[in-house]
């Protein structure tokens, strides 16, 4: 499937008693932790952070991940700030 056609694919978040979520949309998962997700949505780059974090469910094809855990916030990034955001993501993993 070609990135084209997963633009089409609605965008979703669905988070359940803040210990369950699922995220339609996805194009990618650029990183991940057990602390903080970064991925690439239709609607832009998306960061989850959390505890105990874990990707439950990953379909590559119809855009859906599913992940498990203690989430704290949930934010939305411009693309223009994704590179700022792997630095410090780096950043952290060298300190």
């Amino acid at each position: 499937m070609d990135k084209d056609n997963m633009v089409n694919f609605n965008h979703s978040v669905s988070i359940t008693e803040r210990k369950n979520l699922n995220v339609t949309g996805v194009k990618k998962i650029d990183s991940f932790d057990d602390e903080e997700f970064l991925l690439e949505t239709n609607m832009g780059y998306m960061v989850i952070k959390g505890k105990s974090l874990e990707i439950v469910k990953l379909d590559t094809y119809q855009g859906n991940v599913a992940i498990k855990g203690t989430f704290q916030s949930l934010t939305y990034m411009e693309n223009a700030n994704k590179k700022e955001k792997e630095e410090s993501f780096i950043g952290r993993l060298f300190k």
